[in-house]
């Protein structure tokens, strides 16, 4: 179906719910302005996207680049072409989770509002929008996890738990492109963690998701075919971790934090994106944002089969709400383990974990020495990896790009490397690579463990 097509079917259906994006420009072009915002460029300047875009991409020639390079803001249009969509989509709760149980059809009452009124939102309210957008919008619909949450005992194995409010973080009932109503997956899936107490903390990765064993369980409960080495590799992500480069190789990635991201140097693991080199603090926060919500933006269209792409109003407010999210504050604790922990994290840390969130530009993965297969990848390789940040790194783990260490203590014991460790992921036999701090005197290495709780 052509881009054309698509969007005069989803107008029939009333599926779009919004102006299209011609008429939202010529509404608010207002006076001219001499020096437009990264904001207003955004919307409405292909060039500047594209702009951006390319100032972004480590590395042109992985396959993540290449779709983006081939389709983003280009001149013949691409996915620009896109029908936007605007969909109807309300939190997914308990007595939706109970309906699929007794093997009822989801409904969508029909006075559930759009994500969004079409109207952009004032200069200090794109924020709130965004905190919607994570929430509510539906990067697609998944249905091995509503099969998943039939079975309440094996949800809750798999992480799939209700919040204190009895809704789902990261899932939302929504009106499809097709008119029905599915199960769909938001960003909160993997960055909105419920706690102990039922309460929700937004950007701490979810790390008691186990969506390999979701995964596995759909396709061997209805019989839809799952390649066997698909299989061996979805066998070995476990909670936290999943592969998705959307390549043949195995390697998944432990669920990020999204604390502080345009402090950093490069967003993913492997360093795949790049935020901007300006000098100037405002200039370099407006083009970070840019370049975040263009990663936002074709996430989603991505996600959705390339049917569709947001509203970009969406993703901007999305990188906005994404860009300033932080840990609780902690306490300051005043020990000289942790003064002396501190003094050692300057001498063997800080030069790749440096700066307030400690990390840094990517480093080759040869010199990283853990597992290259991220790095190498066709997907999104750029051979690196980026030093993880260290923002309220205690409550980080699993640790390594691919979390198959499971504390800070072990991240530092030289047993890891040994053939004998056996408390990796993978079982039995070393977690290689990044040994720094290893050689320390133990001594030395319970205080460095002090000051790393203490970031």
């Amino acid at each position: 179906m052509t881009a054309r097509l698509a969007h005069a079917v989803l107008i029939a259906l009333g599926l779009l719910g919004c102006d299209a994006p011609e008429d939202r420009n010529a509404r608010d072009a207002g006076a001219s302005r001499s020096q437009p915002s990264a904001r207003e460029r955004f919307l409405g300047d292909a060039d500047f996207r594209r702009q951006m875009l390319v100032a972004s991409l480590t590395r042109p020639s992985n396959t993540y680049s290449r779709d983006r390079l081939g389709s983003y803001a280009t001149a013949d249009g691409g996915w620009d072409g896109l029908p936007e969509w605007n969909p109807r989509a309300a939190p997914f709760t308990r007595a939706h989770a109970d309906a699929l149980a007794r093997g009822e059809a989801l409904e969508l009452d029909r006075g559930v509002a759009r994500i969004w009124n079409g109207e952009r939102p004032a200069d200090g309210a794109w924020r709130a929008l965004g905190a919607r957008v994570f929430e509510r919008f539906p990067l697609r619909a998944d249905p091995s996890i509503a099969h998943a949450l039939t079975d309440a005992a094996f949800a809750a194995r798999v992480g799939l738990v209700p919040a204190e409010d009895g809704t789902y973080p990261g899932l939302v009932l929504f009106e499809d492109v097709d008119g029905v109503a599915k199960l769909g997956i938001t960003c909160g899936l993997c960055h909105a963690a419920t706690q102990v107490d039922g309460s929700v903390e937004i950007g701490r990765a979810r790390r008691d998701l186990d969506y390999g064993r979701i995964r596995m369980r759909w396709h061997g409960d209805t019989g839809v075919a799952l390649p066997a080495e698909l299989a061996a590799r979805m066998k070995r992500w476990g909670p936290g971790r999943a592969d998705i480069t959307g390549d043949d190789d195995e390697d998944p990635v432990a669920i990020p934090d999204l604390w502080r991201l345009l402090e950093l140097d490069a967003l993913t693991q492997a360093g795949t994106l790049q935020l901007s080199g300006e000098a100037d603090p405002a200039l370099k926060r407006e083009h970070d944002l840019a370049i975040l919500a263009i990663r936002q933006e074709t996430q989603i269209i991505q996600a959705a089969g390339e049917r569709i792409r947001p509203p970009r109003e969406l993703a901007w407010a999305l990188a906005e709400f994404v860009a300033d999210l932080r840990p609780p504050a902690r306490a300051k604790i005043a020990d000289p383990a942790i003064a002396r922990g501190s003094r050692l994290f300057a001498d063997n840390c800080k030069r790749c974990h440096a700066g307030e969130v400690g990390s840094g530009p990517p480093v080759a993965a040869t010199r990283v020495g853990t597992d290259p297969s991220l790095a190498d990848s066709e997907a999104r390789g750029t051979g690196r990896y980026r030093p993880s940040p260290l923002v309220d790194v205690a409550r980080a783990a699993p640790y390594l790009h691919d979390g198959t260490v499971p504390t800070l203590d072990d991240l530092l014991d030289p047993a890891r490397l040994s053939g004998e460790y056996r408390r990796g992921v993978r079982g039995l036999g070393p977690v290689v690579g990044h040994s720094f701090g290893t050689n320390l005197a133990s001594e030395d290495r319970l205080a460095l463990i002090a000051y790393l709780r203490t970031r």
